[in-house]
Parts: C-alpha cells; sequence; structure tokens
C-alpha cells in the first residue's frame, strides 16, 4: 500500500489534489461553526447550486479557467441572499431556497439545451459530485486556490474575536460598536469563496458536509467555542486527506469518499460524546 501511494505521488496531479483538498478542507471547516451555531448551515447548499449555475454557463462557452467567473457569480449571489434576509419581503432560509432551487434548474436546463459535450450526464454528473475533477487541476487553479484558501484562513484569525461575539449574539455585537452588517457580509463573501474552492473536491452538491460534518461531529465531544474550531479543523483536515488516499487506492469518487469517512467520523464522535457523559 504504502508503496503504491509512493507511485502515485510522483505525479503532479496527485500533489495538486492533496494541497488543494487540504487546505480547503481547513478552511471549509472554521466558518462551519459559526454557520451551525446560527442555524444558517444550509447557505452552503443554496450558494453551491449557483456555482453550478456558473459552472454550466461556463461549460457551455467552453472556458478553461472557469473560476473566476463562478467565484463572481457566487459572491453576488451570497450578497443577493444576505440582502434579501435583511427585508421583511423575505426570510433568510427562503431566499436561499428560492435562489438554490432556480439555479440548479436553470443550470441543468442550459446544459441541455446549449452544451456542445456528447457526454452531458457525465458533465453533470461530475459537476454535481466532484468526481475527478480535484485530479485534474491546472496548476494556475492550485496557485489561485490555495491564496484564497489561505487568505480566508487569515481572515478568520485576524477577526476571530468578530466571529465569535456574531455568533452568539449580534445585538450585544451592535451594541458595543461592531459593524455587525460588514461582518455579515464578510461571512457570506468568505462562505462563497469556500463553495467555489470546495466544489473541485467534493462537487456543488457535497460542499455542505465539508461545512457542517466536522462542526457538528466535534460539537459532540468539546463544548467551548475555540475547542470545536480548532478540533473542527483538524477533523475536517484528517477526514479530507484520508478521503482522497482511499479513493486513489479503491478507484472510488473522491468527493463521496470524503463525506463517507466524514460521515463514519461523525458516528464514532457521537459515541465518544455519549461515553463522556456516561462516564
Amino acid at each position: 500500500m504504502i508503496e503504491t501511494l509512493q507511485m502515485y505521488f510522483q505525479y503532479p496531479f496527485v500533489r495538486y489534489a492533496m494541497i488543494v483538498g487540504v487546505l480547503v478542507a481547513l478552511c471549509s471547516s472554521l466558518l462551519g461553526v459559526t454557520l451551525v451555531l446560527k442555524r444558517f448551515s444550509f447557505i452552503g447548499d443554496g450558494l453551491s447550486h449557483v456555482a453550478f449555475l456558473a459552472m454550466a454557463v461556463a461549460a457551455i462557452f467552453q472556458w478553461t479557467n472557469n473560476m473566476p467567473l463562478i467565484l463572481i457569480v457566487t459572491i453576488a449571489a451570497a450578497i443577493a441572499v444576505l440582502c434579501m434576509g435583511e427585508t421583511t419581503l423575505m426570510k433568510g432560509d427562503a431566499a436561499i431556497a428560492m435562489i438554490s432551487v432556480t439555479s440548479l434548474a436553470l443550470g441543468y436546463l442550459f446544459m441541455n439545451l446549449f452544451s456542445t459535450s456528447s457526454n452531458i450526464s457525465g458533465d453533470v454528473c461530475t459537476t454535481l459530485f466532484g468526481s475527478t475533477s480535484i485530479l485534474t487541476l491546472l496548476p494556475e487553479q492550485v496557485v489561485l486556490s490555495s491564496i484564497l484558501s489561505l487568505a480566508v484562513v487569515v481572515i478568520y484569525i485576524l477577526f476571530y474575536n468578530k466571529i465569535f461575539a456574531l455568533t452568539f449574539d449580534e445585538d450585544f455585537s451592535r451594541a458595543i460598536g461592531v459593524n455587525v452588517s460588514f461582518y455579515n457580509l464578510s461571512i457570506a463573501i468568505i462562505i462563497a469563496v469556500i463553495i467555489v474552492l470546495a466544489m473541485n473536491l467534493v462537487g456543488s452538491l457535497l460542499t455542505s458536509a465539508l461545512i457542517i460534518f466536522p462542526a457538528l461531529s466535534t460539537m459532540r465531544i468539546y463544548k467551548s467555542f475555540k475547542a470545536v474550531v480548532i478540533s473542527s479543523a483538524v477533523f475536517s483536515v484528517i477526514c479530507a486527506a484520508a478521503g482522497i488516499i482511499v479513493s486513489i487506492l479503491a478507484g472510488t469518487p473522491v468527493g463521496s469518499t470524503i463525506v463517507g469517512i466524514e460521515i463514519i467520523a461523525y458516528v464514532v464522535c457521537v459515541i465518544i460524546g455519549r461515553a463522556a457523559v456516561r462516564a
């Protein structure tokens, strides 16, 4: 097994996949804790469908480097969801549901009507579930993904105290002078960036797993916010690395394998958490 892995890691695309996979998993897990506690977990699912629509448009025009377009469209959608959620006309969950369903339907429709590919079903499956897209990253995509991932981590560390305050009490944060709207907007933009990065790893339908599972799993064991954030990051990185290795050895889809490992790890965390309570 070790010899097989050594052979595979001689290839640049495998090393690229591991680097991007670990970085994306790391930054995905950080904001996952905040989203779960704020009961806003489904924003990842909604924005991933918007990213699917943007990717479908890019595929129709046969744009090889489609990440800038997907990033712009997804960030715009995140801002739209935030603005719609702050109005009395439509609540946040309704805005996410509307944008999610519309984007998914239009993306699939456009790919069927205008795509020049002879394997539409395969293209859709790859976009939705990731398939082997993480193993076909171009060097410039790896560089861009790495820069964005590290930027997310740095921003989170710098504004950790503000994010902590917003997570538990927005009214108190506003009362002590924190610009709540600005930081909520920043969080929405960061989530959009994470979604775009995660699409290459697990596909648009499974991106929420990278955000939600680490937080839900570690919350079963730890109770403090900092402990959950740190353990969530470790949990996510280990599961991503293990998923990529298993998928290489077993020939399974990368995204589904990572999520499968996260499900197993979640069950283990639940068992550990219950055992700790009984003890």
